[in-house]
């Protein structure tokens, strides 16, 4: 469902990014795989953390969509960032943000 979306939104002519979860370690919210996708104006669908860091992920992926430049994040409770966006689930995750189609 998620390629899909961002298939049909780069045939639409909308710019595109995807996030994928590519590392968990403990009490993470989402399992390695889950994806979201994003475009050019911010709107997504999907998950890459129940909803506790996906406005950070958004905001990365507009960024990446702009540089045309893939980027690995990463939250946990040891971030002091992690804390602000809401990822106070105990564990950590990593997320590769790609744009595509560019």
């Amino acid at each position: 469902m998620i390629l899909d979306q961002a298939s049909e939104w780069l045939n639409e002519g909308r710019k595109v990014a995807l996030a994928t979860v590519i590392e968990t370690w403990g009490s993470a919210p989402q399992p390695v795989g889950s994806q979201l996708v994003i475009d050019g104006e911010g709107n997504f669908i999907g998950s890459v953390s129940g909803g506790c860091v996906e406005g950070a992920v958004v905001t990365e992926a507009l960024d990446a969509i702009a540089s045309g430049k893939p980027k690995v994040l990463a939250f946990g409770v040891a971030d002091e960032t992690a804390w602000k966006v809401g990822l106070a689930c105990g564990g950590k995750i990593r997320v590769y943000v790609e744009p595509l189609g560019q």
